[in-house]
């Protein structure tokens, strides 16, 4: 099994630490042809309107959504799941429309917002550690979104068949619980 990364700007490096602790096989991603033969890909963090903007220019936009709508796994953090998101507000730009939400891009403010939180998920009974930074909001999720875990009243974790969300950073813990979920996804799904 191998995971893509996409490999543009932000936290990339992270996910392959992540990753290569739980013993997955990854490739980065920065061009269309990256894709090829890939179990799944991790969209990071960064700034969402830099992804979509080299996206776009390295023609990985339409490839990416192809293969999300092709039942590809794809896993988004912050950045990576407005761009996964329906409907992008604040402002409000392009995405890959993959996931049945609306997110408000830059959610909790400044810089200065950033914070750590211990949050309850589905995913197991204790508690998970989970690093915002600007982090968006899910103001709205459609009925086939599942919510894997919220905080201050909004979803910030959430899965709909082979896409994976969440408004925070899991790859900056110790935590590998997030990514080895998402490895199951993309074990189970068996695309090639």
């Amino acid at each position: 099994m191998t995971i893509g990364i996409l490999a543009i700007q932000g936290d990339y490096e992270a996910h392959a630490k992540m990753l290569d602790r739980i013993g997955v096989a990854h490739r980065y991603v920065r061009t269309s042809d990256d894709l090829n033969s890939l179990d799944g890909i991790i969209l990071p963090g960064g700034e969402s309107t830099t992804h979509l903007k080299v996206m776009t220019e390295e023609g990985l936009f339409e490839p990416l959504r192809k293969f999300g709508a092709a039942g590809g796994p794809v896993y988004g953090t912050c950045a990576g799941a407005i761009l996964l998101a329906r409907e992008v507000h604040g402002p409000p730009q392009a995405s890959l429309g993959l996931l049945d939400a609306s997110v408000l891009r830059n959610g909790y403010g400044r810089q200065l917002a950033s914070d750590v939180h211990v949050v309850q998920t589905k995913l197991r009974e204790q508690r998970i550690e989970m690093v915002f930074i600007r982090a968006p909001i899910f103001e709205t999720v459609g009925p086939k979104v599942e919510v894997l875990a919220e905080f201050g009243g909004h979803p910030i974790l959430v899965r709909q068949g082979n896409i994976l969300a969440s408004t925070f950073h899991p790859e900056l813990t110790e935590d590998p619980t997030i990514h080895e979920y998402f490895a199951r996804m993309a074990k189970d799904n068996g695309i090639r």
